[in-house]
Order: C-alpha cells, then sequence, then structure tokens
C-alpha cells in the first residue's frame, strides 16, 4: 500500500487528508495522473514529497509499496 497525504486545496478538493492505494510498484508520474482523473486537479498547484523529500522529477521517480508521497500547496516565505 502507498499512503497519499493531502495538505492545503488538494485536501479540500480530495474532501479527505489522505488515502491508501494498492500498487506493487507504480510510476510517481503514473500515480499522479490517476489522481488527476480521480480528483481533476487541472487549476490546482502544489509540491510533490516522498517519504519526506520533495521530488522535482516526477517521471523518473518509481514508488515502492511502504512509500508516502505527500501532496503539499505552494510554500511562501516569511
Amino acid at each position: 500500500m502507498i499512503e497519499v497525504k493531502y495538505f492545503g486545496a488538494v485536501a479540500e478538493k480530495t474532501k479527505c487528508e489522505f488515502e491508501k492505494l494498492s500498487f506493487s510498484e507504480v510510476s510517481l508520474q503514473k500515480l499522479l495522473q490517476d489522481l488527476n482523473e480521480k480528483y481533476e486537479f487541472e487549476a490546482l498547484t502544489f509540491s510533490v514529497a516522498v517519504n519526506q523529500k520533495i521530488v522535482s522529477k516526477t517521471t523518473d521517480f518509481t514508488l515502492q509499496t511502504s512509500d508516502v508521497v505527500a501532496l503539499l500547496p505552494p510554500f511562501a516565505g516569511g
């Protein structure tokens, strides 16, 4: 199971804070495509973190069954 956590506007759109998805092995890009089809994220901007590390290139990343993916709102400095 891969756990996906949602924060900010993404959590508002999905109407949940997290969900667990069954995949044995999947690319991060495929997971994001599936979630976009399910929740229609078109207008949302968010960063993606895997196991608490920001991932800048989602196309090159393969997830493992124990990974935790977080969809994070844009950060503001202060």
